[in-house]
């Protein structure tokens, strides 16, 4: 069996949700009216059943159900929404699960708790997110350019000043011939023949 595909963000679909300037959140939430919150999905046991924290602290057993199951697939590290049971505190049920998207999404706009907020804080920017430089500045740029430039000319001249020359090997001994060798010898070694 292949392994599955990860699963990527969708800029555009992500630019879309934050283009609305307004507070409203275009992403289905947790219904704290019937006791649903936001966990992660921690460790999937099999079964049916995954290993989840939740937004309150616990670490609960998690029954994903029947429906959701042939839909959609739970993998480890997912942003889900639970309810626990109301007889066993330390088990739940699984009732949706967020793509990457949203999961950022939700994440941008300050949604998630500290606890499940794996996927980047709220209130980074992109130049915050940005290790490339892509987003920065044309200066910065040029500075960041320059500064590679530089560690690479360093490394470069390490490497020459380290570099050994090489000698060549010397050739091998050539084995003698074997002149002298009779047959009771060979006798001697395999048996007569």
């Amino acid at each position: 069996m292949g392994r599955r595909r990860e699963e990527t963000v969708d800029e555009e679909l992500l630019a879309q949700l934050e283009g609305d300037s307004s507070d409203k959140i275009r992403v289905a939430l947790p219904n704290e009216r019937i006791n649903e919150m936001f966990a992660i999905a921690d460790q999937i046991l099999g079964g049916r059943r995954v290993r989840v924290v939740c937004a309150d602290g616990e670490t609960r057993l998690a029954r994903i159900p029947g429906k959701m199951r042939r839909r959609q697939w739970v993998r480890e590290g997912d942003l889900i929404v639970i309810q626990p049971w109301d007889f066993q505190d330390a088990k739940a049920d699984v009732k949706k699960r967020y793509s990457k998207t949203q999961s950022l999404y939700l994440s941008r706009k300050g949604v998630l708790p500290e606890i499940v907020d794996v996927f980047g804080t709220g209130t980074e920017t992109w130049d915050d997110l940005d290790d490339s430089g892509i987003f920065a500045s044309s200066s910065q740029n040029q500075s960041a350019v320059e500064e590679v430039e530089d560690v690479v000319e360093e490394e470069e001249v390490a490497e020459e000043e380290t570099v050994v020359e090489e000698s060549a090997p010397a050739p091998a001994a050539e084995p003698e011939p074997f002149d002298d060798v009779s047959d009771d010898d060979i006798d001697s070694l395999f048996g007569p023949a």
